[in-house]
């Protein structure tokens, strides 16, 4: 019961990435749509464009569309290759580590012969010390006469010292070589040691996971029943590859229940497969990014720390059964490293890895920009790659489909989706929004008209009854007049006086034909899409807020005809063609406005050029002619004449104003009496639809 009388509380914080973001709207894609969709007037290009460049929504956000994530990618990429050098920092990483082991045991070395030499300086000089009082021996006396004395084991240790230098200095310069004879050799220095065999696990480690992913534990710490059950799972594993390629069905469940732990995140054998593939490529790519030298020391520095010659040959078979079922002759790539930072062998393998990821992502990108197939993109690769924004742009991309099937603005035909009725509303809605932004700053146009259309809305206000008013009765007002003129009492007797009426607003009612200009000329001088965007507009604008107006929308280029409301949204670029008939268009505007008895009635003239096709019967009808032909203006001007005896209004927007244009626009002007503006392609809608709708001044009664 209280819960009403406590608002909900919302708490703010620093955006950290983890936060949920509101998914995409059907209106914003629809919004994103529009001005495409009107320019073509085709929805699959509509919607393979806006899944090409991405949206922008209205609070600012952006979605990627596939063509920046491609960018993006590359750009990382690249970012990639100017950073590092792989051609020596995989080898001169190793290489530094091993000079680090040998410096250390040199320094050990040194360490161990001075720790000697003082010894020997101490026992010397406590045997030239003047003789005291004679002491009884000791046993530890007694024990050290049999052993060497300081001096005896410093000459000695000397002597050991001098081969062990003399070794580290003829060590070979290959470093297969080196770590071999390292491996043989005894260090002196303990710590030496230990970094040294720290770093064969770890080179051996790395070695067996380009096969095998979880392989968390070295080959030098297996105990005898650790390598004979990795010796038994390689060959399963090879017969399970085996059979694959002789088209069996292997026992995959039964291996993985067995050996599961060295294959994480695996489900099919064709998964096992992919994951062992791209981990080999990842080496195959390192080695192709290598000199033949490196290659070749690369190669036998794998080949000597599989130190097991029975493993070695089952990994052989197993990269030979590989091959097999998933060439690698697409991952002998070479990249352009162009850097200067070194790569250890650890980093350069997973560095490999990731650029092979996003070559193989980018052949995804590309694959969706052909073929508008978007599942065909690893969603979570793209994560992994590039981020969570990009993540969530691609996910969006996916649903917009269904986005908008589910809100109703589209649906399948066939093999195509089409525009609903509603998307349609919504579009004709988005154009008109895009004029009435700019209306809001600047008014254009007083064409006031004036005569009282038919027809009117009540309003509050109420005044006494006349002849002609209509015949909206104020109940309660007329009732009160009477007992005022009468005195209280009933029953209440009414006459002529006492009725009162609401008063009305009256709107003029028109009848309207928008003439498009459809020649080529429109498209070559940018203005086919913001003359249809006004048609759009208006259509929407007189559905909506003036349903009792006729609008007829009148396309001319070298023939003019009819487009109904539902065939104006789909008119493109593709149905423009040479000429402009001025005379056919306003020909079959006045005959649509001639079914109407209105008194306002107008042609509403969008062009960007005087005419150029006429009609001569001995030539079989309508001819085409550039520079114009005089007949084609005068037929025009003909036209104008009887437009005018009609009482149609000619009001011509003129987006282009060279002189020869000019002059005929000017004497259609003085024909008519008709209005005339000189406007652009930017300023188009605010004109004429301010004058449209000053048309419809309100007045009252």
């Amino acid at each position: 019961m209280l819960k009403r009388f406590f608002r909900t509380r919302y708490g703010y914080s620093r955006w950290d990435g983890t936060q949920e973001i509101e998914g995409l709207d059907a209106d914003d894609i629809m919004r994103a749509l529009a001005d495409d969709y009107l320019e073509q007037g085709d929805l699959q290009q509509a919607l393979r464009r806006l899944m090409q460049d991405g949206m922008q929504r209205p609070d600012g956000r952006r979605n990627l569309g596939l063509r920046e994530l491609l960018e993006r990618l590359r750009s990382q990429r690249s970012q990639l290759l100017n950073r590092y050098n792989m051609a020596s920092g995989v080898m001169d990483d190793l290489r530094q580590k091993l000079e680090e082991i040998k410096q250390l045991e040199r320094e050990g070395i040194e360490r161990r012969l001075k720790e000697a030499r003082e010894l020997a300086e101490a026992e010397q000089a406590r045997q030239t010390e003047p003789a005291g009082s004679p002491q009884a021996p000791t046993d530890e006396d007694t024990a050290s006469s049999d052993a060497l004395t300081p001096e005896q084991k410093r000459r000695m240790l000397e002597t050991i010292a001098q081969r062990k230098k003399q070794y580290l200095e003829n060590l070979p310069r290959d470093l297969p070589g080196q770590i071999k004879a390292l491996s043989e050799y005894d260090f002196m220095e303990e710590a030496a040691r230990e970094k040294f065999n720290e770093l064969l696990e770890s080179l051996r480690q790395q070695m067996m996971q380009q096969f095998f992913q979880g392989m968390r534990q070295s080959l030098q710490s297996m105990t005898p029943e650790d390598i004979a059950r990795l010796r038994e799972m390689i060959r399963e594993l090879n017969r399970m590859l085996r059979e694959r390629q002789q088209g069996l069905n292997p026992d995959f469940d039964s291996f993985m229940e067995k050996y599961g732990e060295y294959f994480p995140g695996v489900n099919t054998l064709d998964d096992l497969i992919e994951q062992m593939q791209q981990r080999m490529a990842a080496m195959q790519a390192l080695l192709e990014n290598l000199s033949p030298e490196q290659r070749q020391e690369l190669e036998n520095l794998m080949e000597q720390l599989i130190s097991d010659d029975r493993i070695r040959v089952d990994l052989m078979e197993l990269a030979q059964n590989l091959q097999a079922l998933a060439p690698l002759d697409d991952y002998r790539m070479r990249f352009p490293f162009r850097g200067s930072e070194p790569l250890p062998f650890n980093e350069a393998l997973r560095m490999m890895g990731r650029l092979q990821q996003m070559e193989g992502l980018e052949e995804q990108l590309q694959q969706a920009r052909r073929l508008d197939d978007l599942e065909a993109i690893d969603s979570e690769k793209v994560r992994e790659l590039l981020g969570s924004d990009e993540y969530r742009s691609l996910e969006e991309l996916k649903a917009l489909m269904k986005i908008l099937e589910e809100a109703g603005y589209i649906q399948r035909k066939g093999n195509r989706w089409e525009l609903t009725a509603r998307a349609i509303r919504k579009i004709g809605q988005k154009a008109l929004q895009d004029i009435f932004d700019k209306l809001k700053r600047d008014g254009f146009g007083r064409h006031v008209s004036p005569f009282r259309g038919p027809g009117g809305e009540r309003t509050d206000e109420s005044k006494r009854y006349e002849f002609g008013d209509p015949f909206l009765l104020d109940l309660q007002k007329t009732v009160m007049n009477a007992v005022y003129r009468n005195g209280t009492g009933t029953p209440i007797r009414l006459s002529q006086e006492d009725f009162e009426v609401y008063r009305t607003e009256f709107t003029t009612q028109s009848s309207t034909v928008l003439m498009l200009d459809m020649s080529m000329s429109m498209i070559y001088n940018g203005c086919q899409q913001a003359a249809k965007k006004v048609a759009v507009a208006l259509e929407s604008l007189i559905r909506s807020q003036f349903p009792r107006d006729n609008l007829y929308i009148v396309g001319f280029s070298f023939v003019a005809r009819e487009y109904k409301p539902e065939e104006l949204i789909e008119i493109g670029r593709y149905d423009h063609s040479q000429g402009t008939n001025l005379a056919h268009g306003l020909m079959l505007a006045r005959q649509l406005l001639s079914r109407h008895r209105g008194v306002n009635k107008q042609i509403i003239l969008v062009t960007d050029g005087g005419p150029t096709v006429w009609y001569e019967e001995e030539l079989g009808g309508w001819q085409f002619a550039y520079p114009p032909n005089p007949w084609a203006e005068q037929q025009a001007l003909l036209e104008v004449q009887r437009c005018t005896r009609e009482g149609i209004t000619i009001n011509t927007f003129m987006l282009e104003d060279d002189r020869w244009m000019v002059s005929f626009v000017n004497q259609m002007a003085e024909i008519n009496h008709g209005r005339t503006f000189y406007t652009d392609k930017n300023n188009l809608g605010e004109y004429l639809l301010v004058d449209y709708l000053n048309s419809k001044r309100k007045r009252i009664s």
